[in-house]
């Protein structure tokens, strides 16, 4: 079996530092920001399997149940991997079976193959999640396969899912720089999600893996997806490593994109740059969205209060800035 999600890491000297881009096209038209945005959770699921302990299922659940009844609508809930390459996730059938089901919250799994799309849909699943790459060398040390035949494998799992009438996410990573082969071409990330759109994938996430991007590089990207992608089924995950995620989301809410990932007190991390942080904060792009004006639906205080408690349960640093700040301002 290939590994799925525990990522290989580059050898040593191999991660670039992000490169001095081009300043964007004086042509690139920005829009009139959104007036509001989806947020898809995804901290119980990329968030918790970078995590060294195994986190106890009932945690898990607590965690995803809390998210659900601050309003979080779309929570990534964990991913249907082989237990050997991702024991993180190997309790994945309990905590879908044992989840309080809110009615407007969507509870999407990671399936990297047919097998684990069965064992999601054994367990409740409706909504699952693929994955490519935009780098060659990404998915080869990642998945022991290319990006061509990577999408190869997603097939049955689309013609299965279509035919159960069970809808698919896709993600691209590295769609802005490798760790081995350094900045990526946006129209190689953009002819990947179009591939994934034209699969059948009803949205597809652009994956900063690495979080070398800029607001100049992730509105170039954008740009060059949404010329055959609409821009409503495009979603933005941004990491967090150099401190560009949130002025990375603002640039792409100038170009019209309303979706974005995002994890609860910045769980996560990048194995590409050690110490590094990892996903953004969701606390930090609900705190940014209502100074914008745009509606969340989710409750920044009960969300500030579950990122403390998760931070505190794991025994790690709150990696959400507004998280820790409302936190310190709120009555013992």
């Amino acid at each position: 079996m290939t590994k799925i999600s525990a990522f290989s890491r580059p050898t040593a000297g191999a991660y670039l530092e992000p490169a001095i881009d081009q300043p964007l096209s004086r042509h690139t038209l920005t829009m009139p920001l959104p007036s509001q945005v989806k947020i898809v959770e995804v901290g119980p699921r990329d968030g918790l399997q970078n995590e060294k302990q195994i986190v106890p299922t009932t945690l898990k659940i607590e965690l995803i149940n809390r998210l659900a009844e601050a309003g979080v609508r779309v929570i990534e809930a964990t991913s249907f991997v082989s237990p050997k390459w991702v024991p993180q996730m190997g309790d994945n059938s309990a905590v879908m079976q044992g989840i309080e089901r809110h009615a407007a919250t969507v509870y999407p799994v990671l399936t990297p193959n047919l097998h684990g799309f069965d064992l999601a849909i054994q367990a409740g699943a409706t909504e699952v999640a693929i994955f490519a790459a935009a780098s060659e060398s990404f998915s080869r040390k990642n998945i022991n396969c290319s990006i061509a035949e990577s999408l190869k494998r997603f097939e049955p799992i689309l013609s299965v899912a279509s035919s159960l009438e069970i809808k698919v996410r896709g993600y691209v990573s590295c769609v802005v720089g490798c760790p081995y082969e350094g900045a990526v071409d946006a129209k190689k990330a953009a002819e990947v999600a179009k591939t994934l759109i034209a699969m059948g994938c009803y949205e597809v996430s652009l994956g900063d893996t690495i979080g070398v991007g800029n607001p100049a590089s992730i509105q170039r990207l954008i740009e060059a997806c949404s010329r055959d992608i609409p821009i409503a089924k495009l979603a933005g995950h941004y990491h967090d490593t150099y401190g560009m995620a949130i002025a990375n989301i603002y640039a792409s809410l100038q170009m019209g994109m309303h979706i974005f990932d995002s994890s609860i007190a910045g769980l996560g991390g990048c194995p590409y740059a050690q110490g590094a942080s990892g996903n953004v904060a969701t606390e930090d792009v609900i705190y940014l969205m209502r100074g914008l004006g745009i509606e969340t639906g989710i409750d920044l205080a009960k969300l500030a209060a579950i990122g403390d408690w998760i931070s505190t349960a794991l025994t790690r640093p709150n990696g959400a800035k507004a998280g820790r700040a409302l936190c310190a301002k709120a009555p013992a």
